[in-house]
């Protein structure tokens, strides 16, 4: 199964629509969504065409589509307009023989990890840098953020076909 892993949307319309493209581009199976969908946050700056109903009604069109967690600027609130189920605070996929444990991040990450068998992988957004760390147990992979990337990274998402592979919006 070909899956596209992107986080971090915050809200921006731009990004939003850059992002489904490239789903479409790459002709994933899925996509997941590691939380963090409309609202930006009151850390970050507006991203670029911050436009909230712009992007769920972009993400609603192709609800089908989505597997999505719980990031900490999603509520409830973002629930009743979402078509698709975002309140999950995790999923557990197996992918390339591996198990998977995708999170958002704030509460259980690289330096929190659930409990992991070695050999597992700890998907995560949240921090909008990405990184892809053997932590000795696990291997650590997060696709930077979609819409506000820091720490000099790009606009960013992963695909998944047999192995990892980042990949820019730009």
């Amino acid at each position: 199964m070909k899956l596209m892993i992107a986080s971090d949307l915050h809200g921006s319309a731009y990004y939003c629509g850059k992002m489904l493209e490239a789903y479409k581009k790459e002709e994933a199976s899925r996509l997941l969504l590691l939380g963090d969908l409309l609202y930006h946050g009151p850390r970050n700056d507006l991203p670029r065409d911050y436009a909230p109903k712009e992007v769920l009604k972009m993400l609603n069109d192709v609800k089908e589509e989505l597997l999505c967690v719980r990031g900490n600027c999603d509520g409830e609130v973002d629930q009743m307009v979402l078509d698709f189920p975002i309140m999950a605070e995790y999923c557990i996929l197996e992918l390339g023989g591996r198990t998977v444990y995708a999170t958002h991040g704030h509460r259980l990450g690289r330096d929190n990890p659930p409990h992991l068998k070695k050999g597992d992988i700890l998907l995560c957004g949240h921090t909008h840098i990405p990184a892809n760390e053997d932590c000795g147990n696990f291997t650590y992979i997060n696709p930077g953020s979609v819409s506000i990337p820091k720490n000099g990274s790009e606009h960013s998402y992963i695909v998944f076909d047999g192995d990892f592979v980042f990949k820019s919006l730009e």
